[in-house]
């Protein structure tokens, strides 16, 4: 469940904003999105990891991945893939990250089942911590339920728990 340091909003019914403060410098969290050796260690849900991560770091670029439950606890999701990508459309390192993030399969095919997402993230410095602020826009009010049923508000405040946790190892 969401835990009190993520804060969640929906605007229009179709855009959800997530906010969260880092006690992490704005470029450190920033690195945390752009380097696969950073993501690859805090992206996903708890018990899941990432076996694949292609990233290239530009406006045009992709970052492909592969999410994979891993925790034998999770009972029907355990073993699991779910692959996405993500197509970078604009970049002002270390101020914001725009992008347009699809579901696919294994070869970057876009599932046009499942819902595409019109994704900002914006990075404030707060003098030493970072608010990070998302922003996932999505064509209609349905393709929102959609993801918000398939457990993405639990999914993402987990992941921002382990963005946590790793900003706590890297800054040591």
């Amino acid at each position: 469940m969401p835990n009190d340091k993520t804060v969640s909003s929906v605007e229009n019914d179709k855009v959800l904003v997530l906010e969260r403060i880092f006690d992490a410098p704005r470029e450190l969290v920033f690195k945390m999105f752009k380097e696969p050796e950073h993501l690859r260690r805090w992206w996903g849900p708890r018990g899941w990891e990432l076996p694949v991560c292609t990233v290239d770091f530009r406006p045009g670029g992709v970052w492909h991945y592969c999410m994979k439950c891993v925790d034998e606890t999770q009972g029907e999701f355990y073993g699991m893939e779910s692959w996405g990508k993500q197509v970078y459309k604009d970049i002002v390192e270390p101020e914001k990250i725009v992008y347009t993030d699809y579901f696919t399969d294994a070869e970057g095919n876009v599932n046009d089942a499942l819902p595409a997402t019109e994704g900002t993230l914006a990075f404030t410095d707060l003098g030493g911590k970072t608010k990070l602020v998302s922003r996932s826009e999505y064509v209609s009010a349905e393709s929102l339920k959609t993801v918000m049923n398939m457990g993405m508000l639990q999914g993402i405040t987990e992941t921002w728990d382990r963005l946590e946790e790793r900003l706590s190892e890297v800054k040591q």
